[in-house]
């Protein structure tokens, strides 16, 4: 498999919302925490390590959330990044609270997303987040009040792109019937395909598709499995596989593979350079 100094430029390029380019092979925050995403990282140095990383090997959109830590993510970023090159996007997200690790809470009270999405600016140290997702739709709160809470702050300028979280393409529709959007983050991956629908709905409308826990390859990777063929022909590993996948899959894909690690951060982007033959991509979707 090639190398180049900055692997994540072969992923290719899309635009969010028509006029945030970024490379498509992006990273996730999330693992920059504790245990259960809960408090601060075992290794804080190899942390803001990570994220320069990151962005020496070419990697120009990184999602994060106000509850990753909680705010332990983006001060980490803020730490490692700021003051933030013109080419790199970050993406955060507000509805989810915490009360402990591995325990997540949907709040979508109005006063609540312009609270976290203030701290999230002073946390990121921006003037206004290129974009701001609603991390989960809160059923005990109309979705008016969520989006039009997000749409005043995209007209006072603290925001500049909506984007959705773990939505239908019902709530898509519903959502973009209230304010512009700009992109949905779903589960999705090699192995998990049930968001297919909210993917191909996404290509319709050009909205950017953002999986998350895009590495999982299931029963794929058991040895003697279908990925070992093909993964002894490109010299890569079934993760690296799995991720080639998603970017040949559709070009609003935009993975975010998340790690704690320079070593595995540098595994995952190398994936960027991974090109499957049809009939590579075709035996691995149906393997599945």
């Amino acid at each position: 498999m090639a190398t180049s100094t900055q692997p994540a430029k072969a992923s290719g390029s899309y635009r969010i919302g028509g006029d945030l380019p970024v490379d498509r092979l992006g990273y996730g925050a999330m693992q920059l925490t504790g245990p259960g995403v809960w408090g601060d990282p075992k290794d804080p140095a190899e942390a803001v390590r990570v994220l320069r990383r990151a962005y020496e090997l070419g990697v120009t959109f990184i999602d994060t959330a106000d509850s990753y830590g909680p705010f332990v993510s983006e001060l980490l970023i803020r730490e490692a990044l700021h003051p933030y090159a013109d080419d790199l996007v970050i993406a955060t997200k507000a509805g989810l609270t915490r009360s402990g690790p591995d325990d997540w809470r949907p709040v979508g009270r109005p006063e609540y997303l312009r609270q976290q999405c203030e701290l999230s600016l002073r946390h990121l140290g921006l003037d206004c987040i290129p974009l701001y997702q609603l991390h989960r739709i809160d059923a005990k709160v109309p979705l008016a009040d969520q989006l039009g809470e997000l749409a005043l702050l995209r007209q006072e300028g603290k925001i500049r792109h909506i984007g959705l979280s773990q939505v239908s393409v019902e709530q898509i529709e519903a959502a973009r019937a209230i304010a512009p959007i700009v992109s949905v983050q779903n589960l999705y991956n090699l192995a998990d395909r049930g968001a297919e629908d909210v993917l191909e709905h996404c290509e319709r409308h050009d909205l950017a598709f953002v999986p998350w826990f895009p590495i999982a390859t299931g029963n794929l990777a058991r040895p003697g499995g279908p990925l070992d063929a093909i993964s002894t022909a490109h010299g890569a590993s079934p993760a690296q596989l799995a991720l080639a996948w998603l970017l040949r899959r559709s070009p609003v894909m935009l993975p975010i593979p998340g790690t704690s690690s320079v070593a595995h951060l540098e595994e995952n982007v190398a994936a960027a350079e991974v090109e499957l033959t049809d009939d590579e991509f075709e035996a691995l979707a149906k393997a599945t």
